[in-house]
């Protein structure tokens, strides 16, 4: 048993999730039909046209090498009898909040990291749940199987728990040997358990810090925690270098947090390297706006928010602030949509109006270009709009034109929403902006 004294966290992380709970789904409707995960089987894509990504796989499909993000067409050709279904976001939110709502009976210190997996801070819970234990399971593992198996017979799915001492750690532990497992990783089982794996496996540690390390001799996580910190410091940046050195030695003191503080905006900008200025607005612009109106829309999504108003802002290479903002017709996370308004923005900046002269008009040039978005709204005020057009559009159909233009409009915006949402998934299990869009 544990010191009192002591945090207990545990790390809940659904197995397999979006292929779990469309199987789950699958057999409610039917309970005579094949259980997905038990087959080879995957999430995404469309069989017949040979499209699209996969987004999720069952472990008979791992062992054909069948990987998250790859091609339908590479993995037909490693399993020729793959069976694939399509994303349902609907079906997923529904088991999400089914899955949180079992964790909140047990503490209220829930902290929901994404869609399928969450942090449980249960400090202290031990004389409450006393009649959990048994021989073989002392608190709090007794408690950590407990949750799991509530979970796997009121919702039919299963998954893996974490057990330590901070958020890193418990973390780490449930991505050991999967599926619906329970797994320590204490301050002590560090060295044995933590240590020996690849450096990239280290929670926070991206492909490209990772490959960075390599060249430094750093192959596995103990080897960064051997490190000095500074050698890491001066290698990756101070908050970087401080970062892998804490992790790779199990040291974090970040809380669980139940309540995240409600945004007000959501807002990304980046200094340039070299300043734009009218000759090269059109080369450089479009680029800039794009990439951060992309970060923008996934921030929304990741947060379910929707935005109503787009803010351009800039900085002028006299270090002078500058913004505009326009409000759309409806609240929005699509970042097309918010790309579209502030290009428009900043081309009004810029360039100027017929009521004002813009910054080149000045002979300034923009050194810092920032894209966001205010009066934030978790969905409540959002109304399609019948055709998606800009504000200010004249438009006559005639009636049965308007019918057909209202279908093809909610087609292509639920399309577009499946697209944000497979592409939300594939980064966050890889790191945000690994998939991106075309410009």
């Amino acid at each position: 048993m544990r010191s009192g004294q002591e945090r207990t966290i545990f790390h809940v992380d659904v197995n397999s999730a979006f292929l779990s709970w469309s199987a789950v789904k699958r057999l409610r409707e039917d309970p005579e039909a094949v259980d997905l995960r038990t087959i080879p089987s995957a999430v995404g894509g469309d069989e017949a046209t040979r499209h699209g990504i996969i987004t999720a796989k069952s472990t008979p499909a791992k062992k054909y090498g069948i990987k998250t993000a790859m091609t339908v067409t590479n993995a037909l050709r490693l399993c020729p009898n793959l069976v694939l279904v399509p994303a349902d976001f609907k079906t997923y939110r529904e088991f999400s909040h089914q899955f949180i709502a079992i964790l909140k009976k047990y503490t209220d210190l829930v902290e929901q990291a994404s869609i399928d997996e969450a942090y449980m801070d249960v400090t202290g819970t031990a004389e409450l749940y006393r009649s959990f234990e048994t021989e073989e399971q002392k608190w709090p593992l007794s408690l950590a199987y407990h949750i799991s198996n509530e979970i796997k017979t009121d919702l039919g799915f299963t998954v893996n728990v974490g057990v330590s001492v901070n958020k890193l750690l418990a973390k780490m532990a449930s991505d050991f040997e999967k599926p619906d497992k329970v797994h320590t990783l204490y301050p002590e089982e560090i060295p044995r358990k933590m240590w020996p794996l690849p450096v990239g496996e280290l929670f926070g540690c991206g492909a490209r810090t990772a490959e960075r390390l390599r060249t430094l001799g750093v192959v596995t996580i103990g080897d960064a925690a051997a490190l000095d910190e500074e050698v890491l410091k001066r290698a990756l940046g101070d908050k970087a270098g401080t970062y892998i050195w804490r992790s790779a030695n199990g040291l974090s003191d970040s809380p669980v947090e139940p309540v995240r503080e409600e945004a007000k905006s959501v807002s990304n900008e980046i200094t340039l390297s070299a300043d734009i200025v009218d000759s090269n607005f059109n080369r450089f612009m479009p680029v800039k706006v794009h990439s951060l109106s992309e970060s923008v829309a996934r921030r929304l999504r990741k947060a379910g928010l929707y935005g109503s108003t787009v803010v351009a802002t800039v900085k002028t290479s006299d270090f002078r602030r500058r913004s505009k903002q326009v409000p759309l017709s409806a609240p929005t996370d699509s970042a097309p949509i918010i790309e579209a308004a502030a290009m428009d923005l900043f081309r009004d900046l810029c360039f100027g109006t017929v009521n004002s002269a813009g910054l080149f008009a000045e002979d300034v040039g923009v050194r810092l270009v920032g894209v966001g978005v205010t009066n934030i709204d978790h969905g409540e005020n959002r109304q399609l709009s019948l055709f998606d057009l800009p504000s200010g559009t004249d438009t006559l159909l005639e009636a049965g034109e308007s019918a057909e233009n209202e279908t093809n409009s909610q087609h292509s915006t639920e399309k577009q929403h499946k697209l944000d949402a497979m592409e939300d998934a594939i980064n966050g299990k890889f790191g945000d902006g690994v998939l991106k869009r075309g410009l």
